[in-house]
């Protein structure tokens, strides 16, 4: 008999949840149900994204959002799906999307958490193809419970995340989180309908010979960067830009690299949103072994004062992250 026919599958992501939740001594199975419920709406997303050339469901949808970005299709379906599945979940008292101007209340006054979410990052590349991905941070709320969350529940420091992480769809759909002990990646099986552990406790490589950047500005550049990304040419490093940030991040996370999204003439705050994307990677590449900077500070320790405001990232493999900063530093002190 060929007992390969009958390997175990693995770990599936209910189980390593539930066996995570002894690292939370004041948690009850609410962050553990409020997890659940995040892949659960990346499941259903992740469908409509598969199914989205044969339903007419990709393309613009004929709106802005509050970035003053044109809204695909899947961009709002996303949305929705991520809110009615965290509204229906019952453990978030408010959430704050990329994709609306104000914070949405649940209705679920008890609810302890609240979650940051950009449901689909990348979108205007689902009509060729390219990988695309959920981004995701979840706080503890600062109000009394029994009440609506607030705006100061919302904006809170990346250091008070308790948990964070992305789903990416792409050639397998992937899940990858952190709750603040280590970073842990789960494979989608359609087949089963189930997110399998498949990248346990990743550590991101401390250096790498790959830089993602848009050098399409690069003459609005900083000094600093445009001479660090000379010092790649130089040492003969690979450029690797998709322009979709889930797929260049997890890539980089995995195989070692920077990625970089400077402040430019036409975005002198940078283009990232803090409270969306910023933070939530910062979180999940510290607890890999990375860093996070916008060129002067560390990311999580920014004090947000907006739902939407936005942020230089240099972001990735630890020693990549501090040369940089070192052209940037040498820049300020000429």
């Amino acid at each position: 008999m060929n007992l390969n026919l009958a390997l175990p599958v693995g770990t599936t992501l209910d189980r390593f949840i539930m066996r995570k939740q002894e690292d939370f001594p004041y948690a009850s199975g609410e962050l553990s149900q409020l997890l659940r419920d995040i892949a659960l709406a990346g499941k259903i997303v992740n469908r409509e994204i598969n199914r989205a050339g044969l339903l007419d469901i990709s393309g613009a949808y004929g709106q802005q959002n509050v970035q003053g970005e044109e809204q695909q299709k899947l961009d709002v379906i996303a949305n929705i799906r991520f809110i009615r599945a965290l509204r229906n979940g019952g453990e978030v008292c408010a959430i704050i999307s990329e994709e609306e101007d104000e914070v949405i209340q649940t209705g679920n006054t008890k609810g302890k958490y609240i979650v940051a979410i950009d449901p689909l990052d990348g979108s205007s590349n689902i009509d060729v193809n390219v990988s695309i991905g959920t981004i995701f941070s979840i706080y503890r709320r600062k109000s009394e419970v029994g009440c609506d969350g607030t705006i100061e529940d919302c904006l809170q420091k990346g250091t008070e995340q308790v948990a964070a992480g992305y789903v990416i769809y792409g050639s397998s759909t992937m899940l990858v989180y952190t709750t603040g002990h280590g970073v842990n990646g789960f494979t989608y099986e359609p087949s089963l309908g189930e997110f399998f552990l498949s990248h346990p406790d990743i550590k991101t490589p401390a250096t790498g010979n790959v830089y993602s950047c848009n050098e399409g500005g690069v003459n609005s550049f900083p000094e600093g960067v445009k001479q660090y990304l000379n010092y790649c040419k130089d040492n003969g490093y690979s450029a690797r830009y998709i322009g979709s940030l889930v797929a260049d991040f997890h890539r980089n996370l995995l195989k070692g690299g920077i990625y970089i999204y400077p402040a430019t003439a036409k975005a002198p705050n940078g283009k990232l949103r803090l409270m969306y994307e910023c933070n939530s990677l910062a979180f999940i590449v510290e607890q890999a072994g990375g860093k996070a900077t916008d060129g002067a500070r560390r990311i999580m320790e920014i004090d947000p004062t907006e739902l939407h405001q936005r942020s230089p990232l240099v972001i990735g493999s630890p020693e990549m992250v501090d040369k940089v900063q070192e052209f940037m530093q040498s820049e300020v002190t000429v």
